[in-house]
């Protein structure tokens, strides 16, 4: 998650959105039974697109991250706001 989002709607563009890419809802598989269905949404994005949203937060992956279970970028600050990790209830997880 990006903390200066503080509703359902993106604000990682351009240069943010080529370092952390939104995770769009086309493709993105929503089935682990560890996700609460209920919290489970999406977003439109200024082009269109649709992008996961749990618990309130658009959701993003790190560019950097190339393995299932990678993280390179937790509780980083970049483009004016901190990323973090989700937990299963949809919070910020504060450190790695």
């Amino acid at each position: 998650m990006f903390d200066i989002e503080r509703d359902r709607q993106p604000r990682c563009y351009d240069a943010c959105a080529l370092n952390w890419p939104p995770l769009l809802a086309a493709g993105a598989s929503t089935s682990d039974p560890r996700l609460d269905q209920a919290l489970i949404a999406t977003a439109e994005r200024k082009n269109g697109s649709r992008q996961l949203t749990y618990n309130g937060h658009p959701l993003y992956y790190y560019v950097g991250d190339r393995s299932p279970g990678e993280i390179k970028c937790q509780a980083v600050i970049e483009f004016g706001g901190g990323w973090y990790v989700l937990d299963v209830k949809g919070n910020e997880i504060p450190t790695h």
